[in-house]
């Protein structure tokens, strides 16, 4: 699977998406139409706020260096994204990383979507990683 899926042309009148993260945004083993940034979209635009088909950089097993790098590496230059989503990290502390690398390349990762949403940050929608501690 591509590590960046971009959805077909968005319709006239819907809100482009971009989701970024890990295995939790790609939806390991899981139907494309089971994503959740996919359902988010089809959710919101049941809701009135049409969102179009997510873009999507995301791959299981990434970390934020990672994530950071496939962002490069897209060479994805928009900046009229109307929600670009983060969820990512469960991989750096799985991988015993130290925090402060974390917390130093989140910084960057949450700079990258503020330019993806033509810098407007109150469009970047960033979710913390599931409790997988917990899981039984």
């Amino acid at each position: 699977m591509s590590a960046a899926e971009s959805a077909p042309a968005p319709e006239a009148g819907t809100i482009p998406y971009l989701a970024l993260g890990d295995s939790y945004t790609i939806g390991e083993g899981a139907a494309p139409a089971e994503r959740w940034p996919v359902q988010l979209a089809a959710l919101a635009s049941v809701q009135g706020l049409p969102l179009a088909a997510p873009d999507i950089i995301a791959r299981t097993g990434w970390t934020t260096a990672e994530l950071l790098a496939a962002i490069e590496a897209s060479g994805n230059q928009r900046t009229d994204y109307g929600l670009v989503s983060l969820l990512i990290g469960v991989n750096n502390q799985y991988r015993g990383q130290p925090v402060a690398q974390y917390r130093a390349e989140l910084r960057e990762l949450l700079a990258r979507a503020t330019r993806f949403a033509g810098g407007q940050p109150g469009r970047v929608l960033v979710l913390s990683i599931p409790d997988w501690g917990q899981a039984p």
